[in-house]
């Protein structure tokens, strides 16, 4: 029975999810990404669904919203799977579905037009459409300017201009304007700072008690949702000769009977830290890039008459160094520009003001502005992971993306094999990079950079999805290029990932103003 949640006032008829049998092999896929899963959520429940990256975790979240069945006759369904007892295809807008990756979610370029829309569709009333846009970005923490407050953001604020995070809570904005009978939240807290992860869950509760609907998250990290969640579901890579539930249970009784059961699959349980590999070196290299009281922005210059206006900065004042063989941490809260700071040093946006110089052994004669240099020029010098990892598939075959650097710049194609094996990826060659799992295609991302072998690497969010399995390997990985020389520069909340890596910690905060690098850890 669905456990009973103190104060719930059932807004929305809460749904039921029944799954017999059922398994999805995605077109061009050997394999099924999820096979004989039996399972049953009662209307009301409060489900935290774990797993090893590529347990199909995103892929069961996807078909309960319905939207898998788009993919040509080359996939393949088997068994069952209902909502209240019917095809979730047949009733799409009964569930609300949050993707790993926002981006794909804004629709309208405004911020109170986007969180409607949702609602728009589904016809409820127009007075009671605006009440709900309030109180669900009021939930998320993008409140509507008007109430007063340092931060607030108007209704008509494009959402070209937010950050990822900020993206990440519009997404869940829209979701709860929605007041769906079921909730599907895919790694909701991913992109966010600590204060925006302990936000949008209590969002996500707050909607919970005022709707009763039904809740199914996924999460890799478990102590942000245990105390929100009646259960976890356990999800293990799909195989004929084992079930697809691996543990079902009450969040403590789970967590205190099967610790190392967990550990092995890969789950982040609370208090555990996969090792790494140690760094062996931790010298001063030469420098390679430095950014001199750098001004950085999305957003083109705009023209006004026969004037050029440059845009508003995101962030200025930013001076910070890059060396052979040492990390840099871009840390600090969503919105503050860490994400464009990083499309700058990497050569990929033009700076607003101040500059961005390359030093003799980085650039190798393609001079010292790195955002006049060409693709190949680029791509051979500084490799940049970006936060939305669909953003840089170009093929429709993981072995065919990792080659396509090498082959492009006329290397050789020796380091594909281990970049296959090390990142896990070796069973995917042939799979398409679009079907893959949200860890997974990061994965192939960072692959696909390093084989192009870069002297300095750029990795927003790069420990985004990972179970600890592959969050460790990842992480030694990254230890062993930088002992080799590379230069590392992550973009990233994970305080854990930083730490294996070291170096320097640039932060920056959402006002204007310097942002001077400290050592890593001294705030």
């Amino acid at each position: 029975m669905a456990a009973a949640h103190a104060g719930a006032a059932v807004a929305v008829r809460p749904a039921a999810v029944s799954a017999r049998g059922w398994g999805w092999r995605h077109s061009g896929r050997s394999a099924p990404a999820i096979r004989g899963l039996d399972l049953e959520i009662c209307p009301g429940e409060r489900v935290l669904l774990l797993g090893a990256s590529g347990a199909g975790k995103s892929t069961l979240l996807h078909a309960l919203a319905g939207v898998l069945g788009d993919e040509g006759d080359d996939a393949d369904e088997s068994g069952s799977l209902l909502i209240d007892g019917v095809a979730p295809r047949e009733q799409r807008g009964r569930s609300g579905l949050m993707q790993q990756d926002p981006e794909t979610q804004v629709v309208l370029s405004r911020l109170g037009d986007d969180v409607a829309f949702g609602a728009e569709n589904l016809a409820v009333p127009r007075e009671e459409i605006w009440s709900r846009v309030h109180e669900a970005l009021d939930d998320v923490g993008l409140r509507p300017a008007g109430g007063g407050g340092a931060g607030q953001l108007a209704l008509d604020h494009p959402t070209s201009a937010l950050s990822g995070g900020q993206k990440q809570r519009l997404a869940l904005a829209g979701i709860l304007a929605m007041r769906p009978g079921l909730i599907l939240l895919d790694e909701p807290t991913a992109n966010l700072d600590p204060a925006g992860v302990l936000e949008v869950r209590d969002a996500v509760g707050r909607c919970l008690d005022k709707t009763g609907a039904t809740l199914v998250v996924v999460e890799h990290r478990v102590s942000v949702w245990k105390d929100l969640v009646d259960r976890i579901v356990v999800l293990q890579p799909g195989s004929a000769a084992a079930p697809a539930v691996l543990l079902d249970g009450p969040p403590d009784q789970v967590l205190a009977d099967a610790r190392s059961v967990l550990i092995a699959a890969g789950v982040w349980v609370p208090g555990y830290v996969p090792a790494t590999r140690a760094r062996s070196t931790a010298g001063s290299g030469a420098l390679l890039l430095a950014a001199e009281e750098l001004a950085v922005s999305r957003e083109r210059p705009r023209r006004r008459g026969f004037k050029s206006v440059p845009p508003l900065p995101v962030q200025e004042g930013i001076s910070a160094q890059v060396r052979e063989g040492q990390a840099l941490t871009v840390a600090g809260p969503n919105g503050a520009g860490k994400s464009t700071f990083a499309l700058t040093l990497a050569g990929l946006l033009a700076p607003v003001g101040g500059k961005i110089s390359a030093t003799v052994e980085l650039s190798r004669g393609a001079g010292i502005d790195p955002f006049r240099w060409k693709a190949d020029q680029l791509i051979s010098r500084i490799g940049t992971v970006f936060q939305e990892p669909e953003h840089q598939f170009v093929t429709g075959r993981v072995l065919d993306e990792l080659m396509f650097g090498p082959r492009h710049l006329g290397h050789g194609e020796e380091r594909v094999d281990e970049l296959l094996q090390r990142l896990r990826l070796t069973h995917l060659v042939d799979a398409n990079p679009f079907t893959l799992s949200g860890g997974e295609k990061r994965r192939l991302s960072v692959a696909t950079v390093l084989a192009a072998h870069p002297n300095v690497l750029v990795l927003d969010e790069p420990t985004f999805g990972q179970d600890a399995n592959t969050w460790a390997e990842l992480a030694s990985f990254l230890s062993e290029l930088l002992d080799a020389g590379t230069a590392v520069v992550s973009v990233t909340h994970d305080q854990e990932f930083s730490a294996v890596l070291g170096g320097t910690e640039l932060r920056l905060d959402p006002a204007f103003g310097s942002g001077a690098p400290l050592e890593a850890g001294a705030a």
